[in-house]
Order: structure tokens, then C-alpha cells, then sequence
């Protein structure tokens, strides 16, 4: 089975990929301290997140990566939501995916010609719409509140609308549907500013995060815009 073609990458995904890689050196020479850790994180991260917006299976390699890294790293700046989230929702599901975009793969490329490298996509219509819609506004909600009750969580909704749609964006993304990124857009903008509060507050790592979710924004709205066109034409 293809993983690659040679379509996979353009101009903009390898602007993001040597992007991020460059901004990694460029913080390790300004601070004079070299973060292998956060660096490998980031960097297999946006490689994962532009290979899912080319529908690309090899992404879930780099899936692995990324995950493990990222649930060690909030774990240590005490984001305990996001280091559950990661090692113990996006770590299997980086191996239930793969194994569901195997099942649907032999997607058209944009010469419309089918790729077995690549995932069919999905559009919902907007019964579907309106169902995923309230879905995520009471799932938010309703953990918010648990949240703020419960716990000593300082910003309890907050944490709810990156752990909730990040739950629930990386289930359509196994199910190959394009309506994961509008809640990947959400989630990417709020995750920019938590870890710019963790930054603030002189968290390990937390710099390098923030570029990395930036790119994860940038991204996004690509991966957007390229399942929407790719649903449409399926």
C-alpha cells in the first residue's frame, strides 16, 4: 500500500513544515537551550496535521510521535485534561484510524485521479449538521459546568471546548468526514491561548507550543478548504 505521491506536499505544507522546523532553531539559538523534546514534538505535529489535511495516510506515523511527546509535556505543565486527552484518546485512535482509512481508501487526487495513498472524504448533510451542532454545544456545556463544580479548574469552559471538540473533531477525522475542521479551527484558536497563559506563567516547553498550534491553525483552515473541495467532487 502507497503511502506517499508524489502530489502530497505543495508549496504551502512544505512553508509549514520547514516553518516550523525553522522557527525550532531559531528559539533554540536566541535561548541557547535546545528543547529535543518539544522540538521533535512540534515538528512531527504540524507534519502529522498538513499530511490529514492532504488526506495522506502516512500521517498517523508521525500521529504517534506527536501524541506520546504532547501527553508528556502537559503533563508536566499540569494540563492534566490534555495529557489524559492525548495518551489515552488520540494515542489508540491514531491506530483505529489508520485502520478505518485503510478500509475507505482510493481517494481522487486533484487530478482526479484515485490514489490509493490518499482517504476518501465525507460531507454531512445538514440534518447531520444540525445534529453535530447540538452535539457539541451541550457536550460543552454540560462538562464546563461539571468542570466548574468539581474541580479547581480556572477556566473550566475553556478547557471543555478543546477537550470536548477535540474528542469528538478526531472521531470524524477517523470517519474521513470534512466537518472536523470546523472544530479543529475552534480548537486550534483556544489552544493558542492557553498555552500563551502556560508561557506567561514560565511553563516548560510552553513556547514551542505556541508556535506549533499556530501552525496547527494555519493548517486547519487549509485542511478545510481542501476536504470541502474534495468532498464535493467525491
Amino acid at each position: 500500500m502507497k503511502l506517499f505521491n508524489k502530489e502530497t506536499l505543495n508549496p504551502f505544507d512544505w512553508f509549514l513544515i520547514l516553518g516550523i522546523i525553522s522557527l525550532n532553531i531559531i528559539y533554540s539559538v536566541l535561548t541557547r537551550d535546545f528543547d529535543f523534546i518539544g522540538s521533535l514534538a512540534g515538528i512531527s505535529g504540524v507534519v502529522c496535521v498538513v499530511l490529514v489535511a492532504k488526506r495522506s495516510m502516512a500521517n498517523y506515523i508521525f500521529g504517534v510521535i506527536n501524541v506520546s511527546l504532547y501527553a508528556w509535556i502537559s503533563f508536566k505543565s499540569q494540563i492534566y485534561g490534555d495529557a489524559a486527552l492525548n495518551a489515552l484518546y488520540y494515542f489508540p485512535m491514531q491506530f483505529i484510524g489508520w485502520c478505518s482509512w485503510i478500509r475507505h481508501n482510493g481517494g481522487k487526487n486533484s487530478k482526479g485521479v484515485v490514489d490509493e495513498s490518499i482517504v476518501k472524504t465525507k460531507k454531512m448533510n445538514k440534518t447531520e449538521r444540525l445534529l453535530l451542532f447540538a452535539t457539541c454545544l451541550v457536550s460543552v456545556l454540560l462538562v464546563g459546568y461539571i468542570l466548574s463544580r468539581f474541580t479547581e479548574d480556572p477556566q473550566p469552559y475553556k478547557d471543555s471546548v478543546t477537550t470536548v471538540l477535540s474528542v469528538i473533531a478526531m472521531f470524524l477525522m477517523v470517519r474521513a468526514y470534512m466537518e472536523q475542521w470546523f472544530l479543529w479551527v475552534i480548537v486550534n484558536m483556544v489552544s493558542v491561548v492557553m498555552w500563551i497563559v502556560v508561557l506567561s506563567r514560565g511553563g516548560d516547553h510552553s513556547a514551542l507550543m505556541v508556535i506549533m498550534w499556530l501552525f496547527y491553525l494555519a493548517n486547519s483552515l487549509n485542511g478545510l478548504r481542501i476536504w470541502n473541495k474534495s468532498a464535493k467532487a467525491a
